[in-house]
């Protein structure tokens, strides 16, 4: 059963919630956590086409740390938040990793957010032994052959079969195309998607791709697509370039009888709020206003009196890494190989980690087995559960 050793998790403290720290201070050459404070950095798109994703997951990540401060920090010490922009970009990410680990005082990193950007880090998160903690990458190679890489949702294994039941078996359709983003989260899950269609009866009947933020004619691809008479569009990436797909199909061509059904990266209030969307079809691994626990009611009411806003999925999800990397450090100290065994070892249910987007527990390769897939659905500007859910395989 191989599994992860440990990292020294860093620490910060995060002052005033809407000012973030980016960039690292200088190593001192000790373990992490010496010298004063608990170092824990986030690392995310806050700028480009995935920046409300990240902005997003950030909130969660420096809500938890504030909170946590204002209850005595861990083992008597204050947590320092270090906050890094990777624009989405796997080349940054690979860069931002570096400087993170070349801290020794960061016990762990929360993020990344992207796919790409997680599997191009994932290599000096492992040679630098940091736990990489992902509250959104799920393709499925993420966590493969990275003993310091795990991530708190479904991966697009698992994903891709739930959207192309959901297509065959909820809305009852036989013919789909699939748009999805040239990245290895579009890619993969188009995969995923194409591989259970073939099972199910489901002819994928189109494969359109596009780049994200370069590609702007989404006219033309849309008249690809309706030349194909698709029954459902799978849109396989993120919020903007749906939008845009949305507007394109809807407005454009005037192409009303056609379902759309987003990825998880589609998630994102932008896409809610564009008219074009309405009647659209999001799958997510949360959805917080139909969670009445009380862990997800008392996020709500905290995460509103600090931003004056409600949380989505990601700030969700980050909330719970960052407090589940806390609890870590809190019981067996700020040393990376520590808090890495100590996340492989919550294996199972009644070990997993209780927080406001269920139970967290890991597999042998890092992947959380225990969140399911929801599908909501645009109305009135905002999400709400779709009528019809998908019972398990």
């Amino acid at each position: 059963m191989q599994r992860r050793a440990s990292l020294p998790l860093l620490a910060a403290l995060l002052a005033p919630m809407a000012v973030a720290l980016t960039g690292c201070p200088p190593t001192d050459g000790q373990g992490a956590g010496s010298g004063g404070n608990v170092r824990l950095a986030f690392a995310g798109p806050l700028s480009g086409g995935a920046a409300n994703l990240g902005i997003a997951s950030r909130k969660g990540f420096e809500l938890a740390i504030k909170q946590r401060n204002e209850r005595g920090g861990v083992g008597g010490q204050q947590v320092e938040a270090l906050v890094e922009d990777d624009k989405g970009d796997p080349n940054e990410a690979s860069n931002v990793a570096q400087k993170l680990a070349a801290d020794a005082r960061v016990s762990a990193v929360v993020g990344h957010f992207n796919s790409a950007c997680s599997n191009a880090a994932k290599d000096t998160y492992n040679r630098k032994q940091v736990v990489q903690f992902s509250p959104g990458s799920t393709n499925i190679t993420v966590c493969r052959d990275a003993d310091w890489t795990f991530r708190n949702l479904y991966h697009d294994g698992y994903q891709g079969i739930f959207m192309a039941r959901y297509v065959r078996e909820i809305l009852g359709h036989t013919k789909a195309a699939i748009v999805f983003d040239n990245d290895d989260y579009g890619r993969g899950l188009k995969d995923a998607i194409e591989a259970k269609a073939a099972e199910i009866g489901l002819e994928i009947v189109a494969q359109e791709s596009y780049l994200r933020e370069r590609t702007q004619d989404f006219k033309t691809l849309a008249t690809t697509l309706r030349d194909k008479a698709p029954q459902a569009l799978i849109v396989s990436g993120l919020y903007n370039e749906a939008t845009l797909l949305a507007k394109a199909v809807r407005n454009d061509l005037g192409w009303k009888d056609v379902a759309i059904l987003g990825s998880d990266g589609v998630m994102d209030p932008a896409f809610a709020k564009e008219a074009a969307c309405e009647g659209g079809y999001v799958v997510t691994p949360f959805h917080f206003a139909n969670d009445a626990s009380p862990e997800a009611r008392k996020f709500g009411e905290d995460f509103r009196a600090a931003y004056g806003e409600d949380p989505d999925t990601w700030a969700a999800l980050s909330y719970d890494a960052t407090n589940m990397l806390l609890d870590a450090i809190a019981e067996v100290g700020p040393d990376r190989t520590k808090v890495r065994d100590w996340l492989a070892g919550k294996r199972d249910l009644a070990a997993g980690f209780k927080g406001v987007t269920g139970v967290t527990y890991f597999d042998e390769h890092g992947d959380c087995p225990s969140k399911p897939a929801q599908v909501v659905l645009v109305r009135n500007g905002g999400f709400v559960l779709a009528e019809k859910q998908l019972a398990a395989e």
